[in-house]
């Protein structure tokens, strides 16, 4: 990629990534040219952040004490938003309605006939799943590794922060139009060609994004962010320096200015790499 593509090395304070689809590979796994950078951004005084739809215990088993400098301060946006975190402090949590809850766990039990999937409600201590079949807990226990089998999803007793609702199809074409009634009154976004999430009205990426600038007092010209979905367009749009990977959905590129070379590839090293000469 040209380097005017880059900013100054020394313009920078905030780096911010998506996980699945962006920073981690194919094989779920993070690159390990990142954990120098890691070092070098930590020395700089640039603040690297984790955004994921995915669990928080789930994000910070990918970065351990023992690689991540600065752990005991790391920054975590998680569940789309819904949970950012500081080290162990709880910087901000939007939870869900019950009966919000329960009209989404409803109408994901209304496709059953046309879906393998199901819904996870993910809450605060854990998350929850009433499908008990191996294949789709392991599939599951991915993205939510405290994960509990409930008998029923609706009685759940937790702070619920979303719904994610994983479709072995098409999620857009399927669940979605199951899901979307409840886009007037709150946020029903799609995470990915097989995930969909219903959080508060409000709650995305980008917002918590947002907070963190202002509480840092850093800039969207002092922010890098990298993305490929849609539940990364806010993130996107809250940075100058957005980059979206290469292959990703068309409407996350659209509101990206850079592109980065895809996951596979480690794009988002490589672009870390060359913004700070190494």
């Amino acid at each position: 990629m040209p380097s005017s593509d880059l900013p100054r090395p020394d313009s920078v304070r905030l780096v911010v990534t998506d996980m699945d689809g962006t920073l981690l590979t194919p094989d779920n796994t993070v690159p390990e040219g990142l954990w120098p950078l890691l070092t070098t951004m930590h020395d700089a005084g640039i603040a690297f952040v984790p955004a994921s739809g995915r669990q928080h215990a789930t994000i910070a088993s990918s970065f351990p004490a023992g690689r991540t400098p600065g752990h005991d301060d790391l920054v975590i946006i998680a569940e789309n938003g819904a949970l950012v975190t500081r080290g162990e402090q709880v910087v901000s949590s939007d939870t869900l309605e019950p009966r919000v809850l329960v009209d989404a766990v409803q109408a994901v039990r209304g496709l059953a006939d046309a879906t393998s999937g199901g819904a996870v409600v993910a809450g605060a201590r854990s998350a929850y799943v009433e499908r008990s079949d191996a294949a789709f807990v392991e599939h599951v226990s991915t993205y939510y590794h405290r994960l509990e089998i409930v008998d029923d999803l609706t009685a759940v007793d937790d702070d619920v922060l979303k719904v994610a609702v994983y479709d072995d199809g098409h999620a857009e074409e399927t669940t979605l139009p199951a899901l979307v009634h409840l886009r007037a009154t709150h946020q029903v976004v799609v995470s990915s060609g097989h995930w969909i999430d219903v959080m508060t009205p409000g709650v995305n990426k980008g917002v918590a994004l947002r907070r963190l600038q202002a509480d840092l007092g850093i800039t969207p010209d002092e922010t890098v962010a990298f993305g490929d979905y849609l539940n990364d367009v806010e993130m996107l749009q809250a940075a100058h320096w957005s980059y979206a990977m290469a292959g990703a959905h068309p409407q996350a590129a659209a509101h990206a200015r850079f592109t980065a070379p895809s996951n596979a590839e480690h794009g988002v090293v490589q672009v870390l790499q060359q913004l700070l000469g190494r």
